[in-house]
Protein backbone atom coordinates (compact mmCIF):
# COMPACT_ATOMS: atom_id res chain seq x y z
CA UNK A 1 0.00 0.00 0.00
CA UNK A 2 1.46 3.59 -0.74
CA UNK A 3 2.59 5.22 1.49
CA UNK A 4 1.46 9.11 2.49
CA UNK A 5 3.35 11.83 3.73
CA UNK A 6 1.91 13.61 6.30
CA UNK A 7 -0.08 10.85 8.13
CA UNK A 8 -0.46 7.80 8.30
CA UNK A 9 -2.18 4.95 5.93
CA UNK A 10 -4.86 3.05 7.27
CA UNK A 11 -7.50 0.28 6.23
CA UNK A 12 -9.67 1.26 3.63
CA UNK A 13 -7.31 3.64 1.73
CA UNK A 14 -7.75 6.29 4.30
CA UNK A 15 -5.01 8.67 5.56
CA UNK A 16 -4.84 9.98 8.82
CA UNK A 17 -4.92 13.57 9.03
CA UNK A 18 -2.02 15.41 10.05
CA UNK A 19 -0.46 18.94 9.65
CA UNK A 20 -3.78 20.51 9.21
CA UNK A 21 -4.33 18.40 6.20
CA UNK A 22 -7.99 16.83 6.19
CA UNK A 23 -8.94 13.32 5.90
CA UNK A 24 -8.95 12.27 2.23
CA UNK A 25 -8.34 8.89 0.48
CA UNK A 26 -4.78 7.52 0.39
CA UNK A 27 -3.01 7.29 -3.30
CA UNK A 28 -2.49 3.93 -4.25
CA UNK A 29 0.74 2.78 -5.58
CA UNK A 30 0.28 -0.94 -6.60
CA UNK A 31 3.34 -1.40 -7.95
CA UNK A 32 4.71 -0.85 -4.14
CA UNK A 33 6.80 -3.55 -3.29
CA UNK A 34 6.26 -5.39 -6.46
CA UNK A 35 7.12 -5.34 -9.36
CA UNK A 36 5.46 -5.15 -13.19
CA UNK A 37 5.61 -8.20 -14.14
CA UNK A 38 3.78 -9.73 -10.73
CA UNK A 39 1.68 -6.70 -11.57
CA UNK A 40 0.96 -7.91 -14.94
CA UNK A 41 0.07 -11.48 -13.92
CA UNK A 42 -2.65 -10.93 -11.18
CA UNK A 43 -4.12 -9.17 -14.43
CA UNK A 44 -3.77 -12.66 -16.00
CA UNK A 45 -4.81 -14.26 -12.98
CA UNK A 46 -8.04 -12.09 -12.96
CA UNK A 47 -8.85 -12.06 -16.56
CA UNK A 48 -8.57 -15.39 -17.00
CA UNK A 49 -11.41 -16.06 -14.33
CA UNK A 50 -13.62 -13.39 -15.87
CA UNK A 51 -13.59 -15.80 -19.01
CA UNK A 52 -13.35 -19.59 -17.17
CA UNK A 53 -16.37 -18.90 -14.10
CA UNK A 54 -14.21 -20.96 -12.38
CA UNK A 55 -11.35 -21.13 -9.56
CA UNK A 56 -9.40 -24.28 -10.84
CA UNK A 57 -10.09 -23.90 -14.90
CA UNK A 58 -8.76 -20.39 -14.39
CA UNK A 59 -5.94 -21.75 -12.91
CA UNK A 60 -5.38 -24.43 -15.35
CA UNK A 61 -6.06 -22.01 -18.20
CA UNK A 62 -2.77 -19.95 -16.52
CA UNK A 63 -0.61 -23.03 -15.78
CA UNK A 64 -0.75 -22.87 -12.02
CA UNK A 65 -1.93 -24.37 -9.06
CA UNK A 66 -5.29 -23.08 -8.00
CA UNK A 67 -3.81 -21.90 -3.74
CA UNK A 68 -1.21 -19.81 -6.44
CA UNK A 69 -4.40 -18.17 -8.63
CA UNK A 70 -6.00 -17.47 -5.47
CA UNK A 71 -3.27 -16.08 -3.97
CA UNK A 72 -2.67 -13.76 -6.63
CA UNK A 73 -5.88 -12.26 -6.55
CA UNK A 74 -5.79 -12.01 -2.90
CA UNK A 75 -3.28 -10.08 -2.84
CA UNK A 76 -3.91 -7.99 -5.57
CA UNK A 77 -7.11 -7.08 -3.55
CA UNK A 78 -4.66 -6.15 -0.65
CA UNK A 79 -2.70 -4.20 -2.75
CA UNK A 80 -6.18 -2.06 -4.03
CA UNK A 81 -7.54 -2.00 -0.33
CA UNK A 82 -10.85 -3.18 -2.19
CA UNK A 83 -12.70 -6.18 -2.29
CA UNK A 84 -12.44 -7.71 -6.16
CA UNK A 85 -14.22 -11.23 -6.26
CA UNK A 86 -17.36 -12.21 -4.35
CA UNK A 87 -16.65 -15.68 -3.31
CA UNK A 88 -18.86 -18.44 -1.80
CA UNK A 89 -18.57 -22.17 -2.33
CA UNK A 90 -17.66 -20.94 -5.46
CA UNK A 91 -17.37 -18.21 -7.82
CA UNK A 92 -19.44 -15.98 -7.71
CA UNK A 93 -18.81 -12.68 -9.96
CA UNK A 94 -17.09 -9.49 -9.05
CA UNK A 95 -18.00 -7.03 -6.88
CA UNK A 96 -19.11 -3.93 -8.74
CA UNK A 97 -15.29 -2.59 -7.76
CA UNK A 98 -13.87 -5.73 -9.04
CA UNK A 99 -15.40 -5.07 -12.10
CA UNK A 100 -13.72 -1.53 -12.84
CA UNK A 101 -10.41 -3.53 -11.71
CA UNK A 102 -11.28 -6.31 -14.31
CA UNK A 103 -12.17 -3.50 -16.95
CA UNK A 104 -8.45 -2.06 -16.34
CA UNK A 105 -6.48 -5.32 -15.97
CA UNK A 106 -8.43 -6.68 -19.89
CA UNK A 107 -7.00 -2.80 -21.13
CA UNK A 108 -3.87 -2.90 -20.17
CA UNK A 109 -3.15 -7.06 -20.88
CA UNK A 110 -4.62 -5.95 -24.96
CA UNK A 111 -2.17 -2.83 -24.43
CA UNK A 112 0.58 -5.28 -23.14
CA UNK A 113 0.34 -7.40 -26.00
CA UNK A 114 -0.53 -4.51 -29.12
CA UNK A 115 3.22 -3.14 -27.73
CA UNK A 116 4.50 -6.85 -28.15
CA UNK A 117 3.16 -6.98 -31.97
CA UNK A 118 4.21 -3.34 -32.63
CA UNK A 119 7.82 -3.92 -31.79
CA UNK A 120 8.06 -7.69 -33.61
CA UNK A 121 6.45 -6.00 -36.80
CA UNK A 122 9.14 -3.36 -36.58
CA UNK A 123 11.96 -5.28 -35.96
CA UNK A 124 11.38 -8.57 -37.71
CA UNK A 125 8.66 -7.54 -40.16
CA UNK A 126 5.00 -8.79 -40.36
CA UNK A 127 4.39 -10.89 -37.39
CA UNK A 128 2.16 -11.27 -34.13
CA UNK A 129 -1.17 -12.18 -33.69
CA UNK A 130 -4.77 -9.56 -34.82
CA UNK A 131 -7.60 -10.45 -32.82
CA UNK A 132 -10.39 -9.54 -34.99
CA UNK A 133 -14.22 -9.58 -34.22
CA UNK A 134 -16.45 -11.39 -37.12
CA UNK A 135 -20.03 -10.42 -37.30
CA UNK A 136 -21.73 -14.31 -38.11
CA UNK A 137 -23.32 -13.17 -41.19
CA UNK A 138 -19.78 -11.88 -42.33
CA UNK A 139 -17.79 -14.99 -41.35
CA UNK A 140 -17.62 -16.92 -44.86
CA UNK A 141 -16.86 -13.96 -46.52
CA UNK A 142 -14.25 -12.38 -43.74
CA UNK A 143 -12.87 -16.50 -44.22
CA UNK A 144 -12.28 -15.73 -47.98
CA UNK A 145 -10.22 -12.45 -46.79
CA UNK A 146 -8.76 -14.10 -43.77
CA UNK A 147 -7.02 -17.07 -45.72
CA UNK A 148 -5.71 -14.90 -48.70
CA UNK A 149 -4.17 -12.19 -45.98
CA UNK A 150 -2.18 -15.28 -43.77
CA UNK A 151 -0.72 -17.24 -47.10
CA UNK A 152 1.11 -14.18 -47.83
CA UNK A 153 2.04 -13.22 -44.54
CA UNK A 154 2.37 -16.63 -42.65
CA UNK A 155 3.68 -15.37 -39.12
CA UNK A 156 0.72 -13.47 -38.44
CA UNK A 157 -1.85 -14.98 -36.66
CA UNK A 158 -5.66 -14.14 -37.40
CA UNK A 159 -7.60 -14.88 -34.09
CA UNK A 160 -11.06 -14.46 -35.59
CA UNK A 161 -14.37 -14.88 -33.41
CA UNK A 162 -17.99 -14.39 -33.92
CA UNK A 163 -19.70 -11.75 -32.25
CA UNK A 164 -22.55 -9.34 -32.73
CA UNK A 165 -22.26 -5.95 -33.47
CA UNK A 166 -22.62 -4.39 -29.64
CA UNK A 167 -19.89 -6.80 -28.67
CA UNK A 168 -17.33 -6.13 -31.55
CA UNK A 169 -17.85 -2.29 -30.93
CA UNK A 170 -17.39 -2.80 -27.10
CA UNK A 171 -14.10 -5.02 -28.23
CA UNK A 172 -12.56 -2.37 -29.61
CA UNK A 173 -13.47 0.62 -27.68
CA UNK A 174 -11.75 -1.42 -24.72
CA UNK A 175 -8.69 -2.58 -26.75
CA UNK A 176 -9.64 -6.40 -26.90
CA UNK A 177 -10.08 -6.20 -30.84
CA UNK A 178 -7.77 -5.27 -33.24
CA UNK A 179 -10.51 -4.80 -35.72
CA UNK A 180 -13.99 -6.22 -36.55
CA UNK A 181 -16.26 -6.67 -39.34
CA UNK A 182 -19.50 -3.90 -39.17
CA UNK A 183 -22.39 -3.08 -40.92
CA UNK A 184 -21.89 0.26 -42.47
CA UNK A 185 -23.31 2.33 -45.23
CA UNK A 186 -22.15 2.55 -48.97
CA UNK A 187 -21.10 6.06 -49.10
CA UNK A 188 -17.32 6.74 -48.65
CA UNK A 189 -18.61 10.30 -46.74
CA UNK A 190 -20.48 7.72 -44.11
CA UNK A 191 -18.28 5.12 -44.09
CA UNK A 192 -15.71 7.08 -41.71
CA UNK A 193 -12.61 5.77 -43.81
CA UNK A 194 -13.88 1.99 -43.13
CA UNK A 195 -12.59 -0.50 -45.62
CA UNK A 196 -15.97 -1.40 -47.52
CA UNK A 197 -15.73 -5.41 -47.87
CA UNK A 198 -18.55 -5.88 -49.69
CA UNK A 199 -22.23 -4.42 -50.14
CA UNK A 200 -24.55 -6.58 -48.66
CA UNK A 201 -27.55 -8.47 -51.05
CA UNK A 202 -31.19 -9.98 -49.59
CA UNK A 203 -31.53 -12.95 -51.38
CA UNK A 204 -34.45 -15.65 -51.29
CA UNK A 205 -33.50 -19.07 -50.58
CA UNK A 206 -36.39 -21.43 -51.51
CA UNK A 207 -36.67 -25.15 -53.11
CA UNK A 208 -36.09 -25.78 -57.14
CA UNK A 209 -39.83 -26.65 -56.99
CA UNK A 210 -40.93 -23.87 -55.81
CA UNK A 211 -42.77 -20.76 -57.48
CA UNK A 212 -40.26 -18.93 -57.09
CA UNK A 213 -37.58 -20.95 -58.20
CA UNK A 214 -37.11 -19.51 -61.68
CA UNK A 215 -37.41 -15.68 -60.97
CA UNK A 216 -35.24 -13.36 -62.11
CA UNK A 217 -36.07 -11.49 -58.96
CA UNK A 218 -38.59 -11.19 -56.12
CA UNK A 219 -40.14 -8.65 -55.02
CA UNK A 220 -40.63 -8.03 -51.19
CA UNK A 221 -44.54 -7.67 -51.33
CA UNK A 222 -44.68 -11.11 -52.84
CA UNK A 223 -43.21 -12.74 -49.25
CA UNK A 224 -47.12 -12.05 -47.74
CA UNK A 225 -48.17 -15.27 -46.34
CA UNK A 226 -45.44 -17.09 -47.43
CA UNK A 227 -44.03 -19.54 -44.83
CA UNK A 228 -40.40 -18.30 -43.63
CA UNK A 229 -37.80 -20.51 -41.78
CA UNK A 230 -35.31 -18.12 -39.73
CA UNK A 231 -31.47 -18.28 -39.39
CA UNK A 232 -30.76 -17.89 -35.97
CA UNK A 233 -28.47 -16.20 -34.63
CA UNK A 234 -29.69 -13.41 -37.68
CA UNK A 235 -28.98 -9.50 -36.67
CA UNK A 236 -30.25 -8.75 -40.08
CA UNK A 237 -34.12 -9.88 -38.85
CA UNK A 238 -35.52 -7.06 -37.90
CA UNK A 239 -34.82 -5.06 -40.77
CA UNK A 240 -35.86 -8.17 -42.86
CA UNK A 241 -39.79 -7.95 -41.07
CA UNK A 242 -39.45 -4.53 -41.21
CA UNK A 243 -39.01 -4.88 -45.62
CA UNK A 244 -42.12 -7.64 -45.93
CA UNK A 245 -44.13 -5.76 -43.06
CA UNK A 246 -43.96 -2.39 -45.04
CA UNK A 247 -44.54 -3.91 -48.42
CA UNK A 248 -47.38 -6.47 -46.92
CA UNK A 249 -48.62 -4.48 -44.53
CA UNK A 250 -48.50 -8.16 -42.18
CA UNK A 251 -45.74 -9.37 -39.79
CA UNK A 252 -43.31 -11.71 -41.74
CA UNK A 253 -45.32 -15.63 -41.52
CA UNK A 254 -42.58 -17.54 -39.42
CA UNK A 255 -42.85 -21.37 -39.18
CA UNK A 256 -39.22 -22.25 -38.04
CA UNK A 257 -36.24 -21.15 -36.66
CA UNK A 258 -33.00 -23.19 -37.09
CA UNK A 259 -29.45 -21.98 -35.78
CA UNK A 260 -27.21 -23.89 -38.51
CA UNK A 261 -27.30 -23.28 -42.41
CA UNK A 262 -27.23 -27.27 -42.77
CA UNK A 263 -29.87 -27.63 -40.77
CA UNK A 264 -31.52 -24.61 -42.66
CA UNK A 265 -30.95 -26.17 -46.20
CA UNK A 266 -32.15 -29.37 -45.07
CA UNK A 267 -35.18 -27.69 -43.67
CA UNK A 268 -36.24 -25.87 -46.81
CA UNK A 269 -34.97 -28.85 -49.45
CA UNK A 270 -38.05 -30.64 -47.69
CA UNK A 271 -40.58 -28.14 -48.19
CA UNK A 272 -40.04 -25.90 -45.37
CA UNK A 273 -40.66 -22.75 -46.89
CA UNK A 274 -38.41 -19.75 -47.96
CA UNK A 275 -35.88 -18.25 -46.48
CA UNK A 276 -34.66 -14.15 -46.63
CA UNK A 277 -30.40 -14.03 -46.13
CA UNK A 278 -27.96 -12.13 -46.95
CA UNK A 279 -25.53 -13.26 -49.84
CA UNK A 280 -23.12 -13.73 -47.63
CA UNK A 281 -24.25 -16.26 -46.00
CA UNK A 282 -24.04 -18.71 -48.56
CA UNK A 283 -20.27 -18.78 -49.17
CA UNK A 284 -18.40 -19.52 -52.55
CA UNK A 285 -19.64 -23.32 -52.67
CA UNK A 286 -23.53 -21.89 -52.69
CA UNK A 287 -26.55 -23.85 -52.08
CA UNK A 288 -27.15 -27.79 -52.80
CA UNK A 289 -28.64 -29.15 -55.87
CA UNK A 290 -31.85 -29.27 -54.42
CA UNK A 291 -32.70 -25.51 -53.82
CA UNK A 292 -32.12 -21.99 -55.55
CA UNK A 293 -30.86 -18.58 -54.72
CA UNK A 294 -32.99 -16.01 -56.08
CA UNK A 295 -32.11 -12.41 -55.18
CA UNK A 296 -34.96 -10.03 -53.65
CA UNK A 297 -35.26 -6.33 -54.90
CA UNK A 298 -33.14 -4.24 -53.80
CA UNK A 299 -33.36 -1.90 -50.30
CA UNK A 300 -34.08 1.74 -51.27
CA UNK A 301 -30.40 2.56 -48.94
CA UNK A 302 -28.13 -0.19 -49.70
CA UNK A 303 -25.63 -0.93 -46.65
CA UNK A 304 -22.47 -2.72 -46.88
CA UNK A 305 -20.00 -4.86 -44.33
CA UNK A 306 -16.58 -2.97 -43.81
CA UNK A 307 -13.72 -3.62 -41.80
CA UNK A 308 -13.21 -1.32 -38.56
CA UNK A 309 -10.05 -0.56 -36.62
CA UNK A 310 -9.75 0.17 -33.06
CA UNK A 311 -9.28 3.59 -32.60
CA UNK A 312 -5.85 3.83 -30.94
CA UNK A 313 -2.83 5.97 -31.31
CA UNK A 314 -0.10 4.54 -32.36
CA UNK A 315 -2.83 2.96 -34.94
CA UNK A 316 -2.66 -1.02 -35.30
CA UNK A 317 0.06 -1.64 -37.76
CA UNK A 318 -0.98 -5.06 -38.26
CA UNK A 319 -4.82 -3.82 -38.51
CA UNK A 320 -3.89 -0.95 -40.89
CA UNK A 321 -2.31 -4.00 -43.37
CA UNK A 322 -5.21 -6.07 -42.82
CA UNK A 323 -7.60 -3.24 -43.89
CA UNK A 324 -5.70 -2.40 -47.20
CA UNK A 325 -5.34 -5.49 -48.12
CA UNK A 326 -8.72 -6.31 -48.14
CA UNK A 327 -9.71 -3.55 -50.30
CA UNK A 328 -7.57 -4.92 -52.73
CA UNK A 329 -9.47 -8.68 -52.68
CA UNK A 330 -12.32 -9.00 -55.32
CA UNK A 331 -14.89 -9.93 -52.77
CA UNK A 332 -17.82 -8.79 -54.22
CA UNK A 333 -17.31 -10.26 -57.04
CA UNK A 334 -16.93 -13.66 -55.41
CA UNK A 335 -19.61 -13.34 -53.50
CA UNK A 336 -22.18 -12.14 -56.14
CA UNK A 337 -21.05 -15.36 -58.36
CA UNK A 338 -23.75 -17.60 -56.17
CA UNK A 339 -26.29 -15.35 -57.46
CA UNK A 340 -28.56 -15.93 -61.50
CA UNK A 341 -26.41 -13.32 -63.82
CA UNK A 342 -28.57 -10.77 -65.23
CA UNK A 343 -27.00 -8.35 -68.27
CA UNK A 344 -27.21 -5.32 -66.06
CA UNK A 345 -25.09 -7.57 -63.05
CA UNK A 346 -22.59 -8.20 -65.99
CA UNK A 347 -22.20 -5.05 -67.24
CA UNK A 348 -21.77 -3.40 -63.80
CA UNK A 349 -18.53 -1.82 -62.86
CA UNK A 350 -16.22 -2.23 -59.89
CA UNK A 351 -15.87 -4.47 -56.65
CA UNK A 352 -18.90 -2.64 -55.12
CA UNK A 353 -21.71 -1.57 -57.26
CA UNK A 354 -21.92 2.30 -56.78
CA UNK A 355 -24.26 3.57 -54.20
CA UNK A 356 -27.16 5.79 -54.53
CA UNK A 357 -25.89 9.33 -53.64
CA UNK A 358 -27.04 10.17 -49.97
CA UNK A 359 -26.59 12.89 -47.83
CA UNK A 360 -23.62 13.00 -44.77
CA UNK A 361 -25.04 12.35 -41.63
Amino acid sequence: MARTAPGRSRPGGLADAGAGQPLGPAPVDIACGWGTGMLIRQFEYLVALARERHFARAALACHVSQPALSAGIRKLETELGVPIVRRGHRFEGFTPEGERVLHWATRILAERDHLAAEVGTVREGRIGTLSIGVLPEAAAAFGQVAALFGARHPRVMLSARSMGPAEIQRGLAEGALDCGTVRTPLDPARSRGRAVLYRERPVLLTADSSRFADRAVVAWDELAHVPLCRLLPDPLWPRVADAVAAATGEEPAVRAEVDSLPALYEHLARGGGCAVLTHAWLGPGGVPGELRTVPLSEPAEPTGVGLAIAERHPEPLLAAELAAFARSVPLQRRLDAVLPRSDEDAAAPGLVPEPRASSPN
